[in-house]
């Protein structure tokens, strides 16, 4: 499945970080939270504002034996998202989401998670896309062990523009079958994609960039 449509992010940052990219790429703007848990257990929040498929929230699950899981919003967003990133098993669920300021909670019929992050390190330049690709993304792979860009499941390539990052402090979750415990680093034995989060608990702000013309 493609998406034709783009739908550009609010401000004239996000423009002036295409202007000399093109106007073709898919553009994602949200927030990207994630922790681990003493149980193993280690869950990324996909909480998209704004995206050619209208606003969503999805979760990608780590599990300790590491299978990978989506839970998804609906067919279409879960065709979208197993194309770029992999999955041992896709779940289609209904996603009741509250979010406030600096929090976030999440409710469906295979988990129960909350996370809360502290004051945000904002990055509000806009830098070009291949900035973020060259000196941006090795700067994040030495320091925080994550990529910024690379090449996704089905040969697109995509780009991360950190907006902002902050530290989580607080994050609960559970499964109808067990309580996941602690909050502890995250863990990923099996990557999702060629990125994967901080192995600290954080929040972060970005744009997602997707062209969908294979590397």
């Amino acid at each position: 499945m493609t998406c034709q449509s783009v739908l550009y992010a609010r401000g004239q940052p996000q423009r002036r970080e295409l202007d000399k990219e093109g106007s073709n790429l898919m553009i994602f703007r949200g927030r990207i939270t994630s922790s681990g848990f003493e149980s193993g257990d280690s869950l990324v929040i996909g909480d998209w504002i704004e995206s050619p498929l209208g606003p969503f929230t999805n979760i990608m699950w780590s599990k300790p034996d590491g299978s990978r899981v989506l839970l998804s919003p609906s067919p279409e967003h879960a065709d979208f998202v197993s194309s770029l990133y992999y999955f041992d098993e896709v779940e289609v669920t209904e996603i009741i989401v509250n979010r406030k300021r600096k929090a976030v909670s999440i409710k469906t019929d295979y988990l129960q998670v909350s996370m809360s992050w502290g004051v945000s390190l904002p990055l509000p330049l806009p830098r070009p896309l291949w900035f973020i690709s060259s000196v941006e993304n090795l700067f994040g792979k030495t320091i925080f062990g994550s990529s910024t860009y690379g090449i996704a499941r089905d040969g697109s390539r995509e780009w991360y523009s950190i907006r902002g990052i902050s530290r989580v402090f607080h994050a609960e979750a559970k499964s109808p079958d067990s309580n996941f415990g602690k909050i502890g680093k995250t863990s990923f034995s099996k990557p999702f994609g060629f990125s994967s989060p901080p192995k600290m608990p954080t929040s972060i702000i970005v744009n997602s960039h997707i062209d969908r013309e294979k590397a």
